[in-house]
C-alpha cells in the first residue's frame, strides 16, 4: 500500500517538473524572438541614422588613405554655347520649267554643274515662234501702212478746205482723225504682239535663273515639254553662301536676344551629325517672330559661307551658339562637381593628405568645365577621380603623376578631340 502511494507521488512530482520545463522553454523562446526583434529595429535605426547624418567632421576619418587624383581651379575665358538641332536650307532653290511647250532639242548643261545666272541649259523647237513673230512683223508693217495713209487723207482734206471753203465738212474731218487713232492703236497692239512673239522666242532658250549647283537631268532631248509640268527640267540650288535653320528652347531666347539686338556677330559652330566634327563657322543670320506652342521652341537662321561645299541642302547638323564670353572667370573641371543635400560641393585638397568639402555656387558650364562663382579661388586643388570613397577630413593620396596644374588661361588643351555634351548652357 505504502509503496503504491509513493510511485503516485513520484508520478506526481514528475508531472510537476515537466510542465515546469516547458514553461522555461516557451518563456525562453519568447524571449529570443523578442532580442532578435529589438536587434532588427535597432540595426535598422542605425543603418537609416548613418545614412541621414553629414560628413564627418574633419580628423574624424579613420582606415588608410585614398587615392585620388586632382587638378587644380583656374582663372580664364568661358564661352556660354547653346546648342541646337538644325538643317541646312539653301538662301534660294530655282525649279527650272519651260515657259512655252514644245519637243525639247537638247540638253546643253551636265549633271552636278556649277552654272551662272543666264546660263543657257537648254532648247526647245524655235521654228514654231520663228513663224508667229514673223506673221506679227507683217501685220505690224500692215497696220504702219494703214496709219501713214490715213495721216496723208487728212493732211489733203484740211489743205483742201482751206482753199475752197466749205469744200470739206466737220464731220468728215473728225471722222478721218477718229481713223487716225484707230490706226495708231492697231499699230500699239502690234507692237505687243510682236513683243509678246519675241518673248515666246526667247523662251524656247532656257536659261539659268540664278547662281548656283544643277541637280540631276529630269527631261531627256526629244521629250516635249509643258508648261504646266511641275517637276520641270532641272533644278539650280545655290549652295555659297547657305544658311542652317536650329531651334532652341524658349528658355534660352531671352539671353540671346539681348546680344542680337545689340548688334553684335553671334558665332555659330556647323557640327556633324553625331557631334563629332566640325563642319563650318558662321554667324547668326535672322530670329523667328513666334515661339512653336507645341514644342516650346524657336526657329534660328544662320548664314554660313561654305565656301568648301561641306554644308548640303537638308543635311541634319547640331549648331553651337555662342551667346557670350564671360572674361576671367573661376574654372573647375566639371568632374569634380559633387551633389548633395544642401546643394553643390567640391573635395578640395586640404594640405598633402587630406581632403575639405567646399560648398560652391556655380554659373554656366559644359561636359569638361564649369564657372565657379564662389566658394573656391584659383590654385586650389580639387579632386576629379576617387571622389565616391571620400568623405569630409578623409586622409588621401596622390596618384602619380596626378594634381598637375592646368593652364592659367583656362584653354583645354588635348581634348579638342573630345566634344562637349549637348546641354552647354545650363546652370544648375
Amino acid at each position: 500500500m505504502s509503496s503504491d502511494v509513493t510511485d503516485a507521488t513520484r508520478l506526481s512530482l514528475v508531472g510537476d517538473g515537466a510542465r515546469r520545463l516547458l514553461a522555461l522553454a516557451g518563456g525562453a523562446r519568447r524571449l529570443a524572438a523578442a532580442l532578435l526583434a529589438a536587434a532588427v529595429v535597432f540595426a535598422a535605426w542605425l543603418y537609416l541614422a548613418k545614412a541621414a547624418a553629414p560628413p564627418a567632421a574633419p580628423g574624424a576619418a579613420r582606415g588608410p588613405a585614398t587615392t585620388v587624383a586632382a587638378e587644380e581651379i583656374v582663372r580664364g575665358d568661358f564661352p556660354v554655347v547653346v546648342t541646337g538641332l538644325g538643317t541646312v536650307i539653301p538662301l534660294a532653290t530655282s525649279v527650272v520649267k519651260a515657259q512655252v511647250s514644245g519637243p525639247l532639242q537638247q540638253v546643253t548643261y551636265a549633271e552636278g554643274q556649277t552654272v551662272k545666272a543666264g546660263d543657257i541649259l537648254a532648247q526647245i523647237d524655235p521654228r514654231p515662234f520663228d513663224l508667229v513673230v514673223a506673221q506679227a512683223q507683217a501685220q505690224l508693217r500692215k497696220d504702219e501702212a494703214l496709219l501713214q495713209n490715213a495721216e496723208r487723207d487728212l493732211a489733203r482734206y484740211e489743205t483742201l478746205r482751206m482753199k475752197v471753203r466749205d469744200s470739206v465738212s466737220g464731220q468728215q474731218l473728225d471722222t478721218q482723225r477718229s481713223l487716225i487713232d484707230q490706226s495708231r492703236a492697231a499699230v500699239e497692239t502690234d507692237h505687243a504682239l510682236l513683243g509678246q512673239a519675241k518673248l515666246n522666242l526667247s523662251y524656247t532658250r532656257i536659261a539659268a535663273p540664278i547662281d548656283g549647283r544643277i541637280g540631276l537631268r529630269l527631261v531627256d532631248p526629244g521629250n516635249i515639254v509643258q508648261t504646266n509640268d511641275a517637276n520641270g527640267i532641272a533644278v539650280v540650288t545655290r549652295l555659297s553662301p547657305i544658311t542652317v535653320i536650329f531651334t532652341l528652347p524658349e528658355v534660352k531666347l531671352q539671353s540671346v536676344l539681348r546680344r542680337f539686338r545689340s548688334g553684335e556677330k553671334l558665332a555659330v559652330v556647323a557640327f556633324d551629325h553625331e557631334h563629332a566634327g566640325e563642319l563650318a563657322r558662321g554667324v547668326l543670320y535672322a530670329i523667328d517672330n513666334q515661339i512653336d506652342a507645341t514644342s516650346g521652341t524657336v526657329r534660328l537662321r544662320a548664314e554660313f559661307a561654305n565656301d568648301d561645299e561641306r554644308l548640303y541642302p537638308n543635311q541634319f547638323v547640331n549648331a553651337e551658339l555662342t551667346v557670350e564670353t564671360l572674361k576671367r572667370v573661376v574654372l573647375a573641371p566639371a568632374v569634380a562637381i559633387q551633389r548633395g543635400a544642401k546643394g553643390p560641393f567640391v573635395y578640395a585638397l586640404d594640405g598633402e593628405d587630406k581632403v575639405a568639402v567646399r560648398p560652391v555656387r556655380l554659373g554656366p558650364r559644359d561636359g569638361e568645365r564649369a564657372v565657379i562663382e564662389a566658394g573656391v579661388e584659383p590654385g586650389q586643388r580639387v579632386v576629379v577621380e576617387g571622389v565616391d570613397r571620400l568623405r569630409d577630413g578623409a586622409r588621401i593620396t596622390l596618384a602619380r603623376g596626378a594634381g598637375a596644374a592646368a593652364p592659367t588661361d583656362g584653354s583645354k588643351g588635348p581634348p579638342d578631340e573630345v566634344r562637349r555634351s549637348p546641354d552647354k548652357a545650363g546652370a544648375p
